[in-house]
């Protein structure tokens, strides 16, 4: 897919340019932060902005902050995620996690640093109309809040060595992942100026199936992926105790799951008279990745 790589290529030149210069004081904040933010994440969430962006009508440098602001705050999410007191990994695309190399009372600044630095990026992205700007600080910070994705961290951690259902685990999962994915589809449709109620209903429907297909996914490859590939501990979840889809599901029902997903994920693209932009190849590679 060039084209994704081209996203991943632009967003990487994109945050190393507003990124903090790693001998600026504190030093050692502003290393963790460049350490974390450019790795080799897959930028699907910078992607998604992108796609949508693009497909309806938006330029690219139009794009650029609203996508890095994602970014930021999704790697913000997974150092907290990392630490300790969550999911206490040791392992992050293939390196060590921010709080083994360096430190966890830093590890928890760089998070609370990035966040911080979203939002100013997206406040500052002064290629989008200030009101604009205004409801994309909104669409964010709902989605990263308590009822979304710091909410669904929560859910996780109660949830963590007990019976849970699939739709205590869909609760979960649709906040802690897939609020921000759903959130990166609408802000590529704000900042392309869409106010079409229907195409913008179909967009985010199609945005929460493709979030919790990626989630659906994530449990297959734990399962069928080495540590190697992942670039993180295989099958951390069940090493955790935690509940998964195939654990509640069987493998096969849990990959009939994610094609369903697409499926209804394809069927809102195609009510929003999107059918045939990227959005539809980055669902591809959502339900098709092995890492």
């Amino acid at each position: 897919m060039d084209f994704l790589i081209n996203y991943r290529s632009r967003i990487n030149s994109f945050l190393e340019k507003i990124l903090p210069a790693a001998n600026i004081v504190p030093a050692e904040l502003h290393q963790a932060i460049r350490y974390v933010v450019l790795g080799s994440g897959k930028r699907l969430r910078a992607a998604l902005i992108y796609a949508t962006g693009e497909a309806l009508g938006a330029k690219l440098d139009e794009l650029d902050a609203v996508a890095a602001a994602v970014e930021l705050m999704h790697s913000y999410s997974l150092v907290h995620d990392d630490l300790p007191a969550m999911d206490n990994d040791d392992l992050r695309h293939g390196k060590p996690t921010c709080h083994k190399a360096f430190n966890e009372a830093i590890a928890i600044l760089t998070g609370d640093a990035l966040q911080a630095l979203a939002f100013e990026v997206l406040s500052n992205a002064n290629t989008i109309t200030a009101d604009v700007r205004v409801k994309m600080i909104t669409v964010l910070a709902n989605a990263v809040g308590s009822m979304e994705m710091v909410g669904g961290q929560v859910l996780d951690l109660v949830a963590e060595g007990k019976q849970i259902n699939i739709q205590e685990l869909e609760a979960i999962h649709t906040r802690k992942t897939g609020a921000l994915i759903a959130a990166s589809v609408q802000l590529g449709a704000l900042a392309a100026g869409c106010d079409d109620i229907k195409q913008l209903k179909n967009l985010e429907l199609f945005a929460q199936a493709i979030g919790l297909a990626f989630q659906v996914q994530d449990d297959i490859i734990d399962i069928e992926s080495s540590t190697e590939t992942l670039g993180k501990q295989q099958g951390a979840d069940l090493a955790k105790n935690k509940a998964t889809y195939p654990a509640l599901l069987g493998i096969a029902a849990t990959k009939e799951k994610v094609n369903n997903l697409y499926q209804q994920a394809l069927q809102h693209l195609a009510k929003a008279e999107l059918a045939e932009s990227y959005l539809k190849h980055l669902a591809v590679f959502i339900v098709q990745r092995s890492y």
